[in-house]
């Protein structure tokens, strides 16, 4: 992992994913888990103070980089949850089949290169009847929108750590065999490329 990726990203995606409109997004969403969780692309923590710690039994925290993890220590101290971070990327998973009742990403599947890998995980992992949260953002309806997408994401994906501008969540969900239950989108306050954002919740299809 290159001093980038180690020292500089990470205190900027925590300031970008941060804000205050994300926040908000988060708000609509994290609260919905249960039981044992599984959360990809657990970053510094920024999820904990939306759980209902009423609901959650555990979590486990997928989390590749080490200036990510290195951060989270505090929040997972002051947050009083049940939390086991694990030190892969997306695509591997190290827990039994059926083994949590939901899986939560955010603002994590446009990082991921191989989506289809790190969602098939997802699937074993889930149990019957538990549901895949979701909030992410991504391609944009808008053909002007979509147009600065498609210039702006190869160097976008190079300054952000492999995140992507451009991926249609509820798409590439239905591609990997998840049922999309609950379907939202909007644009976010922010810069127009970056700001549509899709949340909601699937299930094994």
């Amino acid at each position: 992992m290159s001093f980038y990726e180690e020292r500089v990203l990470p205190p900027l995606l925590i300031l970008a994913c941060g804000v205050r409109p994300v926040s908000k997004q988060r708000e609509k969403i994290v609260p919905r888990a249960t039981g044992d969780v599984l959360e990809v692309g657990f970053g510094a923590g920024a999820n904990l103070p939306f759980y209902d710690q009423d609901k959650v039994s555990h979590v486990w925290g997928l989390e590749p980089s080490v200036g990510m993890r290195r951060r989270a220590q505090e929040a997972i101290r002051e947050s009083g949850i049940d939390v086991d971070l694990i030190d892969l990327p997306g695509e591997e998973i190290p827990l039994d089949n059926s083994s949590v009742d939901t899986v939560l990403v955010t603002y994590t599947l446009c990082t991921i290169a191989d989506t289809a890998t790190a969602l098939a995980g997802m699937r074993r992992v889930l149990k019957p009847g538990g549901q895949l949260l979701f909030c992410e953002h991504g391609r944009a309806p808008d053909e002007k929108v979509c147009t600065w997408q498609d210039r702006c994401d190869p160097i976008w994906q190079k300054v952000a750590g492999g995140c992507s501008m451009k991926k249609d969540i509820p798409q590439i969900l239905a591609a990997s065999g998840f049922s999309v239950e609950d379907d939202n989108r909007m644009y976010i306050p922010g810069v127009k490329a970056l700001s549509y954002n899709y949340w909601g919740a699937a299930t094994i299809r």
